[in-house]
């Protein structure tokens, strides 16, 4: 499929050099193209523009009424106070994580990489059972919990741990491939002319790995905005107290509320349209800071 130029050198000796990837005809190519872009517009576009048509369908009144209900803002604020505390933690988990696993070599390495990537393996629905199991009025830590007048499941404790469990993998699995491409001689060096510990990771580690490190954090909050399953399992379905914004959407949706559903699902779809144009901007500023580098690179060879 691929086609070859002969070039003639300056010793009159052919060298055959790629023309280009392949030689499809422009039919073959539009129609592939035609074909992703038609998936993409039933799949993607048409189902976001309905979900706005509909939002707005009874008029802007309705539409403000249904997101600033007393139950509506109280998934907001639960929703926004579970990211603001299992992000931050996947942070700090995450750089722990691919820290040890890219820079040292230490016994049971591997199966610390398979535990990191088990939450992709499990179905949201069974963590949220784990959980239940565990920490529920007749689970293995149930009793001592009713003895301590701690409360997990159905209350934000479980929320925090559902969302925890299915976002755990994002943050490391961004940066544990960066890390070890990048090796270890800048710290090594830095760590030979004395730097310490944490001006190591501060002034070489952390600049090196600061795309990667958004880029995870920001899947890290998409999926906590939207996650329904492992939540749907531990939260009880409280209206106004554990109901987060997927939940609110589904209850309003199943009492035949629908405006009010496509008006709390408006928001959520704002909010992945962000996280978008969001990852669009780091992936962009990622990749001309690295053709930077490499500019530069081939400039002081």
């Amino acid at each position: 499929m691929a086609g070859n130029v002969p070039l003639q050198t300056e010793k009159g000796v052919n060298v055959s050099t790629s023309r280009q990837a392949t030689t499809e005809s422009r039919l073959v190519r539009w129609s592939l193209i035609t074909t992703a872009l038609l998936f993409l517009l039933f799949v993607l576009v048409l189902p976001l523009v309905t979900i706005f048509v509909k939002a707005f369908e009874q008029g802007v009144a309705v539409y403000v009424a249904s997101v600033t209900e007393p139950d509506a803002l109280s998934a907001i604020r639960l929703t926004l106070l579970v990211v603001a505390i299992v992000v931050p933690l996947n942070l700090l988990f995450g750089i722990a994580a691919s820290w040890a696993i890219a820079k040292f070599e230490f016994k049971g390495k591997n199966i610390l990489l398979t535990l990191i990537d088990l939450p992709f393996a499990v179905s949201p629905v069974i963590a949220g059972l784990i959980f239940v199991l565990l920490f529920s009025a007749h689970g293995l830590f149930g009793p001592w919990l009713l003895e301590h007048n701690i409360k997990i499941i159905f209350a934000v404790p479980g929320i925090v741990l559902a969302s925890i469990f299915v976002t755990l993998p994002f943050v490391a699995r961004e940066l544990i491939p960066l890390m070890q491409a990048q090796g270890t001689a800048e710290e090594e060096a830095a760590l030979t002319l004395g730097a310490s510990g944490w001006k190591t990771f501060f002034r070489i580690t952390l600049p090196n790995i600061k795309w990667g490190l958004f880029y995870g954090l920001i899947l890290c909050n998409a999926r906590t905005i939207g996650e329904f399953g492992a939540v749907s399992v531990v939260s009880g379905h409280i209206r106004g107290l554990t109901n987060t914004m997927p939940l609110h959407v589904e209850i309003l949706y199943n009492e035949y509320q629908f405006a009010a559903s496509f008006a709390v699902a408006s928001l959520m779809s704002i909010l992945a349209l962000i996280t978008l144009v969001l990852k669009n901007i780091i992936e962009w500023k990622s990749a001309k800071e690295a053709n930077g580098s490499n500019i530069n690179g081939g400039a002081s060879l």
